[in-house]
């Protein structure tokens, strides 16, 4: 009896064709492989779990209504986030004359070994390990924290580099920018991040 092939090892470009010729469960499949990560990355842009879990969802609607267009100049994993970075930021520009609410620092004390952790996260070039990352909660918390007190562009570009690990060029696509102006963004995103996080530990 042939073993059944794992979707996971199919590549996107085959799902996407599968979908465009009829194959609904391709689709699924697709949601099934991204929508975390979706997920994820909107709720660290918008802050708040209800917008993001329906932010989430509009995005791939938006994927379905959308994907006979998709030629594939980009990955689909680059388009996808490309849609639901651009619903966010949308969703968060017409919220912004409500005010942001950031998330509090608190009266809390951080030891020398956390901030140091902290800032070489912030620091790094290279995007960190997540399961480094995640074995810390305490410095996830102070990151969530500083990185929250950013502006809406500069909290996304920081993300998309630093927590989901996209190379530049991918960057540059989701965001529809140059490549130089990712590059700068993120530059100064870092080091608002920087000066926030001096402002907890002191």
């Amino acid at each position: 009896m042939p073993r059944k092939v794992s979707s996971i090892n199919i590549g996107d470009d085959v799902l996407v064709e599968q979908y465009k010729k009829g194959d609904s469960s391709a689709m699924e499949k697709l949601v099934l492989k991204y929508q975390n990560r979706l997920y994820n990355v909107v709720l660290r842009i918008c802050a708040n779990k209800d917008d993001a879990a329906e932010l989430t969802q509009e995005t791939f609607v938006k994927v379905i209504e959308n994907v006979a267009k998709f030629k594939g100049k980009s990955s689909f994993y680059t388009w996808a986030f490309r849609i639901a970075v651009n619903l966010t930021l949308n969703h968060c520009r017409r919220r912004a004359r409500l005010g942001f609410r950031s998330i509090d620092a608190g009266d809390h004390r951080f030891g020398d070994r956390t901030a140091s952790l902290l800032k070489e996260f912030i620091g790094n070039e290279k995007s960190p390990d997540p399961a480094s990352v995640a074995q810390n909660r305490e410095l996830v918390e102070i990151a969530a924290q500083c990185l929250m007190k950013l502006d809406t562009s500069h909290r996304t570009v920081v993300i998309l580099r630093d927590i989901e690990g996209m190379s530049y060029a991918q960057m540059a696509q989701v965001l529809d920018v140059e490549l130089g102006t990712v590059r700068s963004r993120l530059s100064r995103a870092r080091n608002k991040l920087k000066e926030s996080l001096e402002a907890v530990l002191e």
